[in-house]
């Protein structure tokens, strides 16, 4: 190790320590408050911890994550510390701690579709591994060499096929930087764009069809699922259209953001395009195609799918000449790891978001909606703005749980006259939702797709990188969500096709 690394090492360690002395102190200090307070004083400390106690558990969640800890710690310890607290304050009892395991257990460990995110993260690092991914994008290159951008572009395109394919943004994400991200760094890509491409483009799976999030909100709201996927197709291909067009433009204006390969690296001599296409495109589209269209046909599940991708990873590996036991070794590791930090992170998301539950959070924000007094129009806008919000700190399965069974009965007494028939606006406002709930994957502090994202990248991408690249893509949501309720035939124009 040289005198470098051993400093920088040192360093760190000096800082987790430090971290670590400053939270035991300030446990600490507030235990020994909260034990100094007359009984009063604790009777006046209880509701005021049940007004604000929420809050600063989001506060600190978010200075915390710019510490440098594991994402996965920082969840499980703030669950942990703010647990105690509430304790001490008589609004949290010890043995609602044993409830992190049988909500782990019966929403994670239990989920059958979450059984795929490990075979597709796998097929993801065994396609980066053995040179297959890097080929595949060169390719595309190649074909889109005269477009500004041709490497984004095609990470975006191959990222919302994916997403598509796989419904899941773990495996959606987490596949799409292994893939993508190590060569768009080596070609000299700015990290944020780099890292926003990736984090949008894979969050596009919870929305595009076949959606975990669709079939919860239908059973929800008691609609058809089949109307519901009908109805999100046009919402979902429009916000892959806004992420090319952003990524074209910006490539176009700033080509030092998006460099291109060297000219003499995209010239492919007369009569070597088709071998080159034949070897290094058709292979890997015609496997994630074949994916794809299993799970939409209802040939394969997910997890069956995400099996056979694989497999067959690993046979374009060897056919290729690549696979040999080292490659297959740092595959295997590799991919232990991410999987593992992909279920930590599950885990101890799932038990902040019941602690941040139990201490009232979700009260605050039914509290907030309810004293409102607005038209139809307002109490519409009122939602989608504490839907964003909540975003930034909640899962969308705890949010989906929060809002919809609570409003979902006013919305359907919602008149917006001409512009939505009475009909359809439950499932105009199940798409709003959908296309809000996807900012809660890219919206930090607590981004799903970012902890993926950040968790195996390399070392040199930081979190700052990450939280500057996804702003233009939340905008571009936000402008999709804007233009499904300005234009709601955006959304009901190709269910009421298909089902009348």
């Amino acid at each position: 190790m040289s005198l470098q690394e051993h400093s920088r090492g040192a360093r760190q360690l000096t800082g987790v320590v430090v971290t670590n002395l400053l939270i035991l102190a300030a446990v600490i200090a507030i235990a020994a408050a909260i034990a100094s307070l007359s009984p009063d004083q604790r009777r006046e400390a209880l509701y005021l911890a049940q007004d604000y106690l929420p809050i600063a558990m989001f506060l600190t969640l978010a200075i915390l994550l710019f510490s440098g800890y594991p994402v996965a710690f920082i969840l499980g310890g703030v669950a942990l510390l703010f647990g105690l607290i509430g304790y001490f304050l008589g609004v949290f009892k010890l043995v609602q701690f044993f409830s992190f395991l049988p909500r782990t257990w019966g929403q994670a460990a239990e989920n059958l579709v979450l059984v795929s995110v490990p075979t597709f993260i796998f097929m993801g690092v065994v396609m980066e591994r053995s040179g297959i991914a890097n080929d595949l994008l060169y390719c595309v290159q190649v074909l889109l060499k005269r477009v500004p951008g041709a490497l984004a572009l095609g990470v975006t395109i191959m990222g919302t096929i994916l997403a598509a394919m796989t419904g899941i943004i773990g495996a959606s994400v987490t596949m799409m930087t292994a893939l993508a991200l190590p060569t768009m760094m080596r070609q000299g890509y700015s990290h944020a764009l780099a890292c926003g491409t990736i984090a949008a483009s894979g969050t596009l799976g919870i929305l595009i069809p076949p959606s975990i999030m669709l079939i919860i909100m239908a059973d929800l709201l008691g609609v058809s699922v089949g109307s519901l996927f009908m109805a999100a197709i046009l919402p979902g291909l429009t916000l892959a259209a806004l992420y090319l067009l952003f990524v074209l433009v910006l490539a176009t204006l700033k080509p030092s953001m998006a460099p291109p390969l060297p000219p003499d690296m995209l010239v492919v001599p007369k009569g070597q395009m088709l071998p080159l296409l034949s070897k290094a495109f058709i292979p890997p589209v015609f496997l994630i195609g074949l994916i794809k269209c299993s799970i939409l046909f209802g040939w394969a599940a997910p997890s069956e799918a995400g099996a056979v991708g694989a497999f067959g990873a690993l046979l374009l590996a060897l056919f290729a000449g690549r696979l040999n036991f080292r490659t297959l070794e740092e595959t295997c590791h590799t991919s232990a790891r991410t999987i593992a930090m992909v279920f930590f992170i599950i885990i101890s998301a799932t038990c902040f978001a019941y602690v941040y539950r139990v201490l009232g959070g979700d009260d605050i924000v039914e509290d907030l909606i309810k004293a409102s007094g607005l038209s139809d129009w307002g109490f519409l806008f009122l939602i989608m703005a504490i839907v964003f919000l909540l975003g930034f700190f909640l899962d969308w399965i705890e949010i989906t749980l929060i809002v919809l069974p609570v409003f979902a009965p006013l919305i359907a007494g919602l008149d917006f006259g001409e512009h939505v028939a009475k009909a359809d606006v439950v499932y105009w406002f199940a798409i709003l939702m959908a296309v809000n709930l996807q900012t809660s994957f890219l919206t930090p502090p607590f981004g799903f797709a970012l902890f993926y994202l950040k968790g195996i990248a390399p070392k040199e991408i930081k979190i700052e990188s990450i939280y500057l690249g996804i702003i233009p893509f939340v905008i571009l949501q936000l402008i999709g969500l804007m233009a499904v309720i300005m234009w709601p035939d955006m959304a009901l124009w190709l269910m009421r096709r298909a089902y009348g």
